[in-house]
């Protein structure tokens, strides 16, 4: 309950309807009389409960930055707090990026004329068929999101059948051709190519690079960088796209990066929207815009890192990574830290001994305070569940 903090209320039957008096949310009874409701908890009584009011019906304007500066302000500072708004939240953008596949088409001419044949004689309906219609509307355009879901898994072309062939364009000659899986798209230093990614995305090809094409198609899109740099653009459900390199499997959460990699088979990505995952034999590495990763070879991705990262931190967590693990190196991780870069903490909980998970959990805790939810002894034991729930209690700070 939202009520009353001062003498204001005398009585104990707090029922979930309004204080007389004041207007407030929570109390029932004539006990209160105004002056002590302040918003902070009724405590006169002996009763200590709270109502939250969720955010979910400003949502897709908080989206679109459509609110108020206020309402934005206190939208954002709610979400920090209540995961339940933050999953719908979640599920708003993902549906925004669905729907922005979904393509313009002329009516035919059929509809019109039906349209205008009609047009004079608008016969009278139910009150009751109102909820219907819109029922039948809602309907349709979860039907419409639904089909561009199948089509992007399906890789189908116009007349229906399964694409099993890669579209590629060269920009320098206007060129488009049609590649089989298996073929390989080389460029040389002057020389570009896009890859168009069935109706979900395309890849931009830079010079100096090779890429094999895999598997196109439900139920995925595959690649495989061998060399170079490739930048991905791709709206899709999560898992859908997949780019294999010598160090690691790039997996696509719906987002836009950057993957280099080296002659020498190791790599770096850089997230510019959205979220990937970096994989390899059981090692996963979750890199959120605006962050990146270092992938070598027989050793897979490394701790992922703000591009805004101190240089020591960075440095540090190379040899953390790729440099046997020096002690002296996590000390500097720890004291280099910011709050953001809890990505890199919460990252190496997994990743270090057992004495050294306690130290990297003080410090995360030190930074960004855990919920009551969050079992510290169920973390330091490498819980999957308390792990996965704490990283998306700090995921908001990132």
């Amino acid at each position: 309950v939202r009520g009353c903090g001062g003498a204001g209320v005398r009585g104990a039957r707090v029922r979930g309807a309004r204080v007389r008096g004041c207007g407030v949310p929570g109390c029932e009874g004539a006990g209160c009389e105004g002056a002590g409701c302040q918003g902070a908890g009724v405590r006169g009584a002996g009763v200590r409960t709270v109502l939250i009011s969720h955010v979910e019906h400003k949502l897709a304007r908080y989206a679109d930055g459509d609110l108020p500066p206020g309402e934005e302000r206190a939208v954002a500072k709610h979400l920090q707090s209540c995961e339940r708004c933050r999953h719908a939240l979640d599920e708003v953008r993902f549906a925004a990026r669905l729907m922005t596949e979904l393509r313009v088409v002329p009516a035919p001419a059929s509809v019109w004329n039906s349209i205008q044949s009609t047009s004079g004689a608008r016969p009278a309906v139910s009150a009751w068929l109102t909820p219907l219609r819109w029922a039948v509307a809602c309907l349709a355009a979860i039907v419409a999101a639904a089909g561009v879901f199948y089509l992007s898994r399906g890789g189908t072309t116009r007349d229906g059948a399964i694409a099993e062939r890669w579209e590629i364009t060269r920009p320098e000659t206007r060129t488009a051709e049609r590649m089989s899986p298996g073929s390989l798209v080389d460029t040389d230093q002057s020389s570009r190519a896009v890859i168009k990614v069935g109706s979900i995305g395309t890849v931009s090809v830079e010079p100096a690079t090779r890429v094999r094409l895999g598997q196109i198609g439900a139920p995925e899109f595959r690649l495989s960088l061998e060399v170079g740099t490739i930048s991905a653009k791709i709206a899709a459900p999560p898992r859908l796209f997949f780019v294999d390199t010598p160090s690691s499997t790039v997996v696509d959460l719906g987002c836009a990066y950057t993957m280099r990699v080296a002659p020498d088979g190791g790599g770096q990505i850089q997230v510019t929207e959205g979220w990937t995952s970096l994989e390899w034999n059981g090692r996963e590495s979750l890199v959120p815009a605006g962050a990146m990763a270092e992938t070598r070879k027989d050793v897979g991705p490394g701790t992922p890192f703000f591009d805004d990262a101190s240089p020591r931190l960075r440095q540090a967590l190379s040899v953390l990574d790729f440099g046997g693990g020096a002690a002296d190196a996590l000390a500097v991780v720890l004291s280099e830290s910011r709050v953001r870069d809890t990505l890199t903490l919460w990252h190496l909980l997994s990743r270090v001994d057992a004495a050294s998970r306690e130290r990297v959990y003080d410090r995360i805790a030190a930074l960004s305070p855990p919920p009551a939810s969050v079992v510290r002894e169920k973390v330091l034991q490498l819980d999957a569940a308390m792990l996965k729930h704490w990283r998306e209690e700090l995921a908001w700070t990132w």
